[in-house]
């Protein structure tokens, strides 16, 4: 005699019962069990990324240099030629002219002075950033 049902448990029952005259005799019974394992599918998931995009006001500080020139006449004679200096926050570049007379001369012309100003503005600017999400759907099989 055996018994089973869907999952795979599986009974077996062996009983033999002996009877003489001064005794009875019922033996114990015995239980067998087998498990079966199975893959099943039972479902899907799809995942989808979805992106989305929105505008951000940007408003930041910027720095931006420029340089005012500034010729300034000298007109003196010099034995060599000076070099470039700085004075401050003012490079000096030298410009020479050699002229002749009798003799002749170094004159130092006149001098160049570069002053860096900075200036600071505000940059306003609309700027799009872009955003994913990701939504999970299960399905059944």
């Amino acid at each position: 005699m055996s018994c089973g049902d869907e999952s795979g448990y599986r009974a077996s029952f062996i009983a033999m019962i002996t009877h003489t005259p001064e005794e009875t005799i019922v033996p114990l019974h015995t239980e067998e069990l087998s498990i079966d394992r199975r893959s099943a599918v039972v479902g899907a998931v799809r995942v989808q990324i979805h992106t989305e995009t929105r505008d951000i006001a940007v408003d930041e500080p910027t720095a931006t240099f420029h340089v005012d020139v500034k010729h300034v006449p000298i007109g003196r004679a010099v034995s060599e030629t000076p070099p470039v200096r700085q004075d401050g926050d003012v490079t000096i570049i030298p410009v020479m002219e050699e002229i002749v007379v009798i003799e002749r001369r170094l004159i130092l012309k006149e001098e160049i002075h570069l002053r860096r100003v900075r200036t600071t503005d505000h940059l306003r600017e609309t700027v799009t950033l872009r955003e994913q999400h990701a939504s999970i759907e299960r399905s059944q099989t």
